[in-house]
Order: structure tokens, then C-alpha cells, then sequence
């Protein structure tokens, strides 16, 4: 995909290419036992996939749903390169983009609200430490967690159905030596990382595909959580060891929110390339409570609104239940003015339907506070964004109940009133086409949404 408005040199462009080639070749000389698992990469129809991330090195230490191909992100990077490219992710989750940023070379600031999840992404982008300083405190580690007697009284609810009580033992005396081992180090943030990877991996719990936590469905024979854990520690230090031939740290990672982004200078970025949450009730707080529980981070379900969800757009109905909002203020606020004709009549359908409906979800609310964050949004990025920057973002459409909300349409008008120049749409596939077990029949769709500032 070659974007009409990619303005740089050949010269630039042919030489980023070489590295973005460059990239995947040294990755198999340095994984050659992963070539038979790796397909060939469509990166422009896998934008929104993470699956593709979790063959690749640091990539794969932690599956987060909501992210993007990173391979993608390097594909438009090649597009559009030149002396002047910074890159802006305000919503980095992870750290796909910075990541894939520091592979190619480029100026890169990653901003993340969700604390555990912005801890998961310090970590990743701590990946130019040295291996063998790493394995030295792993070792540490795994000796404390032999001698160690396990503490396991004081875990929530949760823990107790997802592990057996041999399996808690172990993961608790390794935690305790995690803790110990906890120096201010990178080295420190990865060992951390190699146990909140291991969590779900020998949990007897399984997992919905989107990361939520199914204590009813059992797995058959989990395995052994030491065995686990020198894997995961094995990867890790194999995967800095081959960034170290390729990557360059340049990326700048703050604890922010983007509907302000307040880390960030003025009219510093050049390309913004991003995935918002989507407006589809997918709670980013709960995707995360099993490691928040086990960390000791959350006791249970109540303590996400006031240790994650209150930082994070209001993309689902657990952030706004009923009386927690004035619907009417929420609409009246000026930010929505270029929107506010179409989102009025939107929101009172779903504030009738919702009262039809069995799970009576504060759709209404959501989709009037979810809108209201993101115009925020909008008008940050008009300020940390040059005069000729690019903006792009990975969305789809919604329909709550059955109610459609023309996302892409709303979020033009709402970077155009922000100050930014045009906006066009490439759709890049249908979503909620196969109607067996869905909830509603509205045909959706995802793909880029690119503004030019």
C-alpha cells in the first residue's frame, strides 16, 4: 500500500526498506526452528491481528488483545520515512508501536494509562539490557523460590479457582522472590515480566479468547510452573540477545492519558498511528485481573474502577452504570458540538432499548462518554501534532444492541473540528457478517481511518 500523500526520498525510503527486510531475515537465522510456524505476513489485511505479534521476539512475552500487527506498523514506517518522522502512539498498550519504531530506527513516544498494562510495556522496551546480568538474577530467583515456604492465605477469590494448591505454592514462592529481586533494574522489570507471562500459561483455568478469565472451563494437564518459568526466562534472554542486533532504544514511554497527552511537547510528532479502544463494551481493566489479583495489585472485581478503569476512555458499560453520569451534560458539552445532532438521537434510542434488554447495559452512557473522551483525544493530538502530520487509526464501527454508531463518520468530524485538514477512510475487512451466535445482524466493518493535519 503505497498512501498518494508519502512525500519522502527514494534514497530513505529504499534504505528503511532494506531494514524492514533485513529485520525478518535476522530473525530467522536467530529462530530458524520458527520458520515452519511463521506464514507468509499479509501486513496491510493483518493490521489488527496480535496473534502474528506472538511469533516474534519480545512481541510474544505478553498477549494483549487490543493491540495491532507490528509488522504493519514497520510496513507504513517504510511508506513514509524520512529525516523528520517522530511517531506518536498515545494508546501504545504493550508497545507495539515503539517497539517496531526502535527496529527501524525511528523516533518514537508510546503513552499508556492502564498502569499494569503500561508496566507490561516498560518491560518489553527493556529489552537492551544485558542477558546475562538477566539470567544471573533469574538463577537468584529460582534458588529463593526452592527454599522459600509458600504463603498462599491471603490470595482473592480468583487465584483459588485457577490454580491447584501445588501450582500456587510454587508461583507464590517464586513471586516472593520476584519481590525480593526488585532493584529499579531492568533486569529487575524482567524477571517480573517472565512470571506475569507464565500466569495464564499454567493456570487450570482457560481463557476467552479476548483475555478474560473462565474459571468453569478447565484445561486437562497444565504444565509444571518451574518448567514454565525457564522457559519463559530462556525466551526472554534469547530475544534481548537478538534486539540487540537490530534495535536501537530510541522510544519514550510515559504513564498518560491520551485525552490530554500531557507528556508530550507541543506539535512534537510527525505520524500518529494508533488503535483506540473500540466502542465495543470490551473492558481493558478485567482483561488484566488475574495478574492484578495474583500481583496483589487488586483483591477483586470492585477495586478496577478505581485502580484502572478511571484512567482509560470510556469504551465500555462498566465505566459509566446507571446515575454514575448526566447523559444530558455529557451531550451538552461543547466538545460534541460537531456531532451533536446525529449522537442525541443515537443515544436516547439505546437509553429505550437498553430497558428492553435483559443485561439493561448502560449503552447510552458509554457511547456518550466514549465520544466525549475521544473529541478530548482529537484535540490533544491537534496540539502535540505538526502542521503536515499524518494521523492513522486502526477502528471499526459499533452497534450496541443493534443500534448502529457510525464511528468513523463521528471521528472525521471530530478531527476536523479539532483543526486537523481532511480525512479518509480504507476499510480493510467486514466484521459481524457471520451471524451464528451474534447478538445483533448491523453488518460492521474495520480498517484505517488517516487524517491529514
Amino acid at each position: 500500500m503505497k498512501h498518494p500523500n508519502s512525500r519522502h526520498g527514494d534514497g530513505a525510503l529504499l534504505s528503511l526498506r532494506e531494514g524492514y527486510t533485513q529485520s525478518v531475515l535476522d530473525f530467522f537465522e536467530a529462530a530458524p526452528e520458527v520458520k515452519d510456524v511463521l506464514p507468509a505476513l499479509d501486513v496491510v489485511g493483518h493490521t489488527s491481528n496480535f496473534l502474528n505479534n506472538m511469533r516474534l521476539p519480545v512481541h510474544r512475552w505478553f498477549r494483549y488483545s487490543a493491540g495491532f500487527s507490528a509488522e504493519w506498523v514497520k510496513w507504513v514506517l517504510t511508506e513514509r520515512t524520512g529525516s523528520e518522522i517522530r511517531v506518536l502512539d498515545p494508546f501504545v498498550g504493550s508497545g507495539t508501536t515503539c517497539l517496531a519504531c526502535d527496529e527501524m530506527g525511528v523516533e518514537s513516544y508510546g503513552l499508556e494509562a492502564h498502569p499494569f498494562v503500561y508496566r507490561v510495556a516498560q518491560a518489553k522496551l527493556s529489552y537492551a539490557t544485558d542477558p546475562e546480568r538477566f539470567i544471573h538474577k533469574a538463577q537468584r530467583a529460582f534458588e529463593f523460590a526452592r527454599k522459600a515456604a509458600a504463603q498462599t492465605e491471603h490470595y482473592p477469590e480468583i487465584i483459588g479457582k485457577c490454580y491447584g494448591q501445588e501450582t500456587l505454592n510454587y508461583l507464590d514462592r517464586f513471586r516472593q522472590a520476584v519481590e525480593t529481586e526488585q532493584d529499579g533494574s531492568p533486569e529487575a522489570g524482567l524477571l517480573w515480566m517472565a512470571l506475569v507471562s507464565s500466569l495464564r500459561v499454567v493456570s487450570e483455568a482457560g481463557t476467552a479468547p479476548w483475555q478474560y478469565v473462565l474459571p468453569g472451563r478447565r484445561k486437562t494437564v497444565p504444565p509444571s510452573p518451574e518448567a514454565t518459568l525457564h522457559r519463559a526466562v530462556q525466551m526472554i534472554a534469547a530475544d534481548i540477545r537478538f534486539m540487540a542486533r537490530r534495535a536501537k532504544p530510541l522510544a519514550k514511554l510515559r504513564l498518560d492519558d491520551a485525552r490530554t497527552c500531557a507528556t508530550v511537547p507541543d506539535g512534537w510528532a510527525t505520524f500518529v498511528i494508533t488503535s483506540p479502544p473500540y466502542a465495543n463494551n470490551y473492558d481493558y481493566a478485567d482483561a488484566t485481573r488475574l495478574e492484578m489479583a495474583f500481583m496483589g495489585e487488586i483483591r477483586g472485581w470492585g477495586d478496577l474502577q478505581e485502580r484502572v478503569r478511571r484512567h482509560l476512555v470510556r469504551a465500555c458499560s462498566q465505566h459509566v452504570p446507571p446515575n454514575s453520569v448526566n447523559l444530558d451534560e455529557v451531550l451538552a458539552a461543547p466538545e460534541l458540538a460537531p456531532i451533536r445532532d446525529e449522537i442525541v438521537p443515537v443515544c436516547r434510542e439505546l437509553s429505550s432499548v437498553r430497558l428492553k434488554r435483559g443485561g439493561k447495559k448502560t449503552y447510552n452512557n458509554m457511547v456518550a462518554c466514549y465520544f466525549l473522551d475521544m473529541a478530548q483525544t482529537w484535540q490533544a493530538l491537534r496540539r502535540v501534532s505538526g502542521s503536515s502530520s499524518e494521523v492513522c487509526f486502526v477502528i471499526g464501527d459499533s452497534a450496541p444492541y443493534g443500534v448502529y454508531v457510525p464511528v468513523i463518520e463521528w471521528f472525521g468530524k471530530l478531527a476536523l473540528a479539532a483543526g486537523f485538514v481532511s480525512w479518509s477512510f480504507e476499510k480493510l475487512r467486514d466484521r459481524n457478517i457471520k451471524w451464528k451466535n451474534r447478538k445483533h445482524r448491523v453488518p460492521l466493518c474495520e480498517g484505517h481511518l488517516w487524517v491529514q493535519g
